[in-house]
């Protein structure tokens, strides 16, 4: 190889710049990724004028986002990136429960709740009361495992997004399972909602013919001593958007029964059984 760049031997170029005494696994992940980058644009026969519409798609990108917005998150949400990446880090042995994608609306330090304790608190929406266990493999039950949970209101907005209109902390709290692993708690039966869409990944969704929808569902986080961490949601098994979810975050074993109640007590019950697996 002689070192001057010709179109045959791009990527091999391109790495071969790369020092041997540089951070071995920063030299594997942009080794594979100049060769799978120069791979793409050879097999489409990428023109200068795509070039320059990617090369602003990504500018406007970076411009929309902030603290309070990331819209790189995002394009890699709504790109499947981010559901391979989860799915990499948190293979689980059969029997655990799967992981899904944490998404944007998780805000630390929540409240922690009592048992039994209503988490809506704009009074919106279809009341529901949410119970279950945490268990380990072996079907035990976990004493004090934390499950911090959060849900969009009535409207499909979580509460950071509609700060002047919604109670802070509505729809979240955080609560520790007893000897028994039991949990439960009162909110709403969440309801499908549009990602942000009036960015440039809106934008790009539009152009593929994709919906900007999530299916109705409610966050977890169940944490344990001795046990990995899980990061999931439970669904509502009937939404239209079960096998269409705009950021690909359905696992059918996450479905969730929501049945009429019987007591008058909430409009809907809800149960799902949350199990752990040990650490590595």
């Amino acid at each position: 190889m002689t070192g001057f760049f010709t179109e045959e031997n791009s990527s091999q170029t391109v790495n071969a710049r790369m020092q041997d005494d540089i951070n071995p696994r920063l030299k594997t992940v942009m080794a594979a990724m100049v060769k799978h980058l120069h791979a793409f644009v050879k097999e489409v026969d990428l023109t200068e004028e795509e070039w320059r519409t990617a090369i602003t798609f990504l500018t406007n990108t970076g411009q929309i986002c902030s603290n309070e917005r990331q819209e790189y998150i995002l394009l890699s949400d709504v790109l499947g990136v981010s559901m391979l990446v989860d799915a990499i880090n948190n293979r689980r042995p059969s029997g655990a429960t799967e992981n899904t994608v944490l998404g944007p609306f998780h805000v630390k330090e929540a409240p922690v709740r009592e048992m039994g304790d209503n988490i809506s608190l704009d009074g919106k929406g279809e009341s529901c009361l949410f119970t279950g266990r945490v268990l380990d493999l072996n079907g035990a039950a976990i004493k004090g495992a934390t499950i911090d949970v959060w849900s969009d209101n009535a409207d499909g907005c979580y509460d950071v997004q509609q700060p002047d209109n919604q109670p802070k902390w509505n729809n979240r709290g955080i609560f520790i399972t007893g000897a028994d692993g039991t949990y439960s708690f009162v909110g709403i039966k969440p309801v499908s909602y549009p990602i942000p869409d009036d960015g440039t990944v809106g934008k790009m969704l539009a152009a593929l013919g994709r919906h900007p929808y999530r299916p109705a569902h409610t966050h977890f986080m169940v944490t344990a001593p001795g046990y990995q961490k899980l990061v999931t949601h439970t669904f509502v098994g009937d939404d239209p958007y079960l096998t269409s979810d705009t950021v690909f975050g359905v696992k059918e074993t996450l479905f969730a029964p929501f049945e009429r109640s019987k007591d008058g007590a909430t409009q809907w019950r809800s149960w799902f059984d949350f199990v752990l697996a040990d650490e590595a």
